[in-house]
């Protein structure tokens, strides 16, 4: 029978991930830093697959708040969330990925198509709509507008111009201003998600190394994204051209082969450009070439 290692004093690390719509690209993020997390259907309490982490899956608008007052050692939520509830957290930095794409998301003011409100200054005395009210009025009072700010429980495009005469909600593509005719104002902010920790947590060094290694396996899967290897054998004698005809091979890995007159090239490239490069390297020489998807790319 086998035994489980002991546990440091200072485990379980107690995180918290989103639920809702960025749910599965974080799970995905995870797996892709080599985490696998499993239950996430059945529980708030999901398994991974490491014993010094417990997780806890939670509306990404509470998780600063946790992490603030101590229920949770760090989290994983966006930084818009994190200014709505003012809280005082220790941020570990930027993971820049969101629902739908790579953009970050925007907090934005917006009123209907036909709206003559133009400028925030417009808004004065009227009546604003919004989930994020705290963000809402600290960003009215930095323009020196006084405006009426209630909290809206959810569908907020939909009431301009009959219940509000403006909205504040976050998008990532435009999409749903779009379909419901609405026309941005101003952008209050732009948000990635953001690893945080509780600044108690963050001084036990144990907590402090293990969330630190957890940050670099994160960055390091989103440094990977969208990118892939290149392997290839090439000749010797004309390397320098190859590296003129293809300037996306950026400090390549050139190691000598038993053949003396080939050597092997390793590189990275944007996904976006194998499909040209791959013909241009047969024509040049390249033999034995290549592709392979990466997992992490550690800076």
């Amino acid at each position: 029978m086998s035994i489980s290692p002991e546990l440091h004093p200072s485990a379980p690390l107690r995180i918290g991930l989103p639920s809702g719509s960025l749910q599965e690209p974080t799970l995905a993020l995870f797996a892709k830093a080599g985490y696998q997390i499993g239950g996430v259907s059945r529980s708030y309490k999901p398994s991974i697959d490491d014993p010094e982490i417990n997780l806890r899956l939670l509306r990404a608008q509470e998780i600063s708040r946790y992490v603030e007052e101590g229920y949770l050692d760090a989290g994983l939520t966006g930084r818009d969330w994190i200014e709505e509830n003012g809280s005082s957290v220790e941020v570990l930095g930027d993971l820049r990925f969101s629902k739908a794409s790579t953009a970050p998301t925007r907090w934005v003011l917006a009123v209907p198509e036909a709206s003559p409100f133009r400028t925030v200054q417009d808004l004065t005395g009227k009546r604003i709509a919004t989930e994020a009210v705290g963000l809402t009025r600290r960003y009215l009072e930095r323009q020196g507008v006084t405006a009426q700010v209630e909290f809206s429980w959810g569908a907020t495009e939909v009431k301009v111009p009959d219940l509000v005469d403006a909205i504040v909600d976050i998008t990532e593509t435009g999409s749903s201003l779009r379909a419901n005719n609405l026309r941005v104002v101003a952008t209050l902010m732009e948000s990635y998600p953001q690893l945080i920790a509780n600044r108690a947590a963050w001084s036990d060094p144990w907590k402090r190394d293990k969330l630190s290694r957890l940050h670099i396996l994160l960055q390091g899967a989103l440094a990977a994204r969208d990118k892939v290897g290149l392997k290839m054998n090439f000749p010797k004698n004309d390397l320098q051209k190859l590296l003129t005809a293809l300037p996306s091979l950026r400090e390549p890995t050139v190691s000598p082969l038993a053949q003396p007159d080939w050597v092997a090239v390793e590189t990275i490239i944007d996904e976006t450009v194998v499909r040209d490069i791959i013909p241009q390297l047969k024509l040049l020489g390249a033999e034995g070439i290549i592709e392979y998807p990466l997992n992490k790319v550690v800076y």
